[in-house]
């Protein structure tokens, strides 16, 4: 498996660039100055991965990538023997293919894990003493030894989302803990801006603002038990962007990006006594959310006058 290249500036074009976040990246360089292995935890679209490369891009080691997955195998973590090979030569060193913790630990990298607590118990097994004792025995193979600079950096979704499992205390044990939450108002908005960027709509700025109102109302709705992240803002922006370049008016784009980019992001409770499809419900939410965010745009005093309120 390739490394992924560290190599890039703090450009308007860098994958890595961070807005806000100083506190959460000061925490984790502490921890990885100090060669532990980190676990970042946070709702689903905080920005846990991208975090997590910009501040390992910033130790310029090679990083092999994970994704938790439920359907993840031993095997695939660690390394398996080439069959053809083994035909002719035996289990011998040249036959096995190293996985990407064996890669890692070898070459002194970072091992990501995206989403951790979606692998299966086995494959976190086969984690463990790598991560505790620095080793790890395969069988016909022999004991692989870490080198210096090895480390793990893992995210997790909080337990009670969906297709998530319970990690093991012993896991746990060798993990130190950053949190992410949602970030402040101002921050989100800085980054649907600087998406949009020059090549934006004239509309920009007001664009940007509502899209990230309507993220937050989703965030505090009495019937909302899963928000929408800065992404589903994101996608609004973007969508309600090649609307109006297509000539639509405002209004009319922005709740047809709404109503393309929000439905798959949130969940919400039903009404008791509603006889309506739970999507249609969502839709007539939508719509309420819609008019009171663009209603709230009137009043707003200009180009600086983006509230500061969580």
């Amino acid at each position: 498996m390739k490394p992924k290249s560290n190599s890039s500036k703090k450009t308007r074009g860098n994958p890595f660039f961070v807005i806000g976040r100083e506190a959460e990246a000061d925490k984790m360089r502490s921890c990885l100055s100090a060669r532990k292995n980190l676990l970042l935890e946070g709702p689903v679209g905080v920005g846990k991965t991208h975090l997590a490369l910009a501040v390992t891009r910033e130790l310029g080691l090679p990083v092999y990538r994970i994704d938790g997955d439920s359907r993840y195998t031993e095997q695939k973590m660690s390394g398996w023997f080439d069959p053809p090979m083994v035909i002719r030569k035996g289990f011998v060193k040249e036959a096995f293919i190293p996985g990407p913790l064996v890669e890692a630990m070898q070459r002194g990298g970072v091992l990501f894990i995206n989403e951790l607590n979606r692998l299966p118990e086995g494959v976190q097994n086969v984690l463990l003493p790598a991560i505790d004792e620095r080793i790890l025995s395969i069988p016909r193979l022999g004991t692989v030894r870490a080198a210096q600079k090895f480390l793990v950096i893992a995210t997790q979704n909080p337990k009670e989302f969906v297709a998530t499992s319970h990690l093991s205390e012993a896991i746990l044990d060798r993990f130190e803990l950053v949190k992410l939450d949602y970030q402040k108002e101002q921050e989100e908005f800085a980054i649907v801006s600087r998406l949009l960027g020059e090549s934006g709509p004239a509309e920009g700025r007001r664009l940007a603002l509502a899209a990230v109102r309507m993220a937050r109302i989703t965030r505090e709705h009495p019937r909302v038990r899963r928000g929408a992240s800065i992404r589903a803002a994101i996608s609004t922006a973007e969508i309600t962007t090649a609307l109006l370049r297509r000539g639509t008016p405002f209004e009319e784009a922005f709740l047809t990006a709404v109503l393309m980019a929000f439905p798959t992001r949130i969940e919400i409770e039903r009404e008791a006594d509603s006889e309506l499809p739970l999507d249609l419900e969502l839709e007539e939410l939508l719509k309420e959310w819609v008019a009171a965010v663009l209603e709230s745009l009137k009043s707003e005093p200009g180009p600086n006058g983006l509230k500061k309120k969580r």
